[in-house]
């Protein structure tokens, strides 16, 4: 069984605000070779690395906008996030949780700062990453998965190594937390200093990884803090090392094998259906909010 190796390692990009309350770094598909046909399934992930937002009577974000074709994963970090969207769906996404928006047909999402954080302000970092749905299901009814830290499923690491969340997907004997429409792989593995751990997904799984604390070594390459690892599709096993302290986003997942047509918040297979669901958001078919 050949190990897997690393692709490429890309630093994080220049950042942009989207709205005035997410300042982030695109690794998908903004890095180069990490297109959305290159990620697929992973077809966007918007890193907000650290950063202070003083306090505010107002809350920062991003107001009312559309999604069709694809699911929002929101992992919080640091801060706090409050949301809502036009199928009823909303809540607050607190530090260590994850909200898992099935937009697929369609819906009117915004969310902000949560207020009393917003109140109190402080250190905001926050993964959003878009999982494409296949064709059949990119016109399902919306849905949405609240996973706070305290059900998620984890493995614990030997000698207190570290743990890992499993969002989706499975990790040993764990089963992740998500529900998914294609085979998806997704953990925050938390590691000690020195804590070796390995991984295995099938060799034609699209697979990275988001160094979100700390720095580790994989393959004798040593991967900084913020940094992102696209790992080639050439082997099935790799093992990372924790440098120090570290959490590291792993993702992995079978690809769509569709074709991508996609711009702003709609992301389908056909340039028809693009025109299609601005005029169905045109006409007020995603809801109210």
């Amino acid at each position: 069984m050949k190990n897997r190796s690393i692709q490429k390692i890309c630093s994080p990009v220049t950042p942009h605000f989207v709205g005035d309350g997410f300042r982030v770094h695109n690794f998908i598909p903004s890095a180069p070779g990490l297109d959305m046909q290159r990620m697929n399934p992973f077809i966007m992930l918007d890193y907000n690395a650290p950063f202070y937002f003083p306090p505010s009577a107002t809350p920062r974000g991003v107001d009312v906008h559309p999604h069709r074709g694809f699911e929002t994963v929101t992992i919080a970090y640091k801060g706090r996030v409050e949301h809502h969207d036009s199928s009823g769906g909303g809540g607050i996404i607190a530090e260590g949780d994850v909200q898992w928006m099935t937009a697929a047909s369609g819906v009117l999402h915004k969310e902000f700062h949560e207020q009393e954080w917003s109140k109190q302000g402080g250190d905001f970092q926050m993964v959003q990453l878009w999982v494409n749905l296949p064709a059949q299901y990119k016109m399902s009814a919306p849905k949405y998965q609240a996973i706070s830290n305290s059900v998620m499923h984890k493995f614990f690491l030997e000698k207190e190594l570290g743990t890992i969340e499993v969002i989706a997907g499975q990790y040993k004997d764990v089963e992740g937390s998500a529900s998914t429409f294609t085979p998806i792989h997704l953990y925050n593995a938390k590691l000690k200093k020195g804590a070796p751990i390995s991984f295995n997904f099938p060799s034609h799984y699209n697979t990275a990884l988001l160094v979100v604390e700390g720095s580790i070594a994989i393959q004798d390459k040593e991967v900084p803090t913020n940094h992102f690892v696209l790992m080639a599709n050439d082997g099935e096993d790799f093992s990372i090392v924790a440098l120090e302290n570290a959490l590291v986003l792993v993702l992995s997942g079978e690809p769509i094998s569709e074709p991508i047509a996609a711009h702003g918040p709609f992301v389908m297979n056909t340039r028809e259906e693009l025109i299609q669901a601005f005029d169905d958001y045109n006409q007020g078919k995603f809801g109210t909010l």
